[in-house]
């Protein structure tokens, strides 16, 4: 049993970046498919598929590199708020990653999403995790 799940999603991601893999498979679960679909979005990872045949489902994610230099998009993941110490903001005090160039994930009131998007919906919630 895992305690906290997007500690294991980050991790796994993490992990295959540094041994540049570039596929990844993770177990499946609402909020793992909602971060996911913000980092192809804001195009951290090349592609994403939802697999469901098994009960929990498997996320494959499809990691991005250079082609030149074969560096990830991905090159810090930190997760902020964990199970023991919840880490709450308000939309007034919105957190920065790398002043603009990286994204926060929050877990708001309205869905999962990134700063700038709570912070033109004026909403916070919990910060999840950095992403630059």
């Amino acid at each position: 049993m895992i305690t906290d799940p997007i500690a294991d999603y980050l991790t796994r991601i993490r992990n295959a970046v540094m041994a540049n893999h570039r596929i990844v498979e993770i177990p499946a679960s609402n909020i793992k498919k909602e971060i996911t679909k913000i980092l192809f979005e804001k195009g951290y990872i090349l592609n994403y598929k939802f697999e469901e045949e098994l009960v929990p489902g498997t996320i494959k994610i499809a990691l991005k590199y250079h082609p030149v230099t074969k560096i990830s998009a991905i090159t810090n993941l930190e997760r902020i708020s964990k199970p023991g110490l919840r880490k709450y903001t308000g939309s007034e005090k919105l957190p920065r990653v790398m002043n603009g160039l990286g994204i926060a994930i929050l877990s708001t009131s309205h869905g999962i999403m990134t700063n700038k998007e709570a912070q033109k919906l004026k909403v916070g919630g919990e910060v999840l995790c950095y992403i630059s």
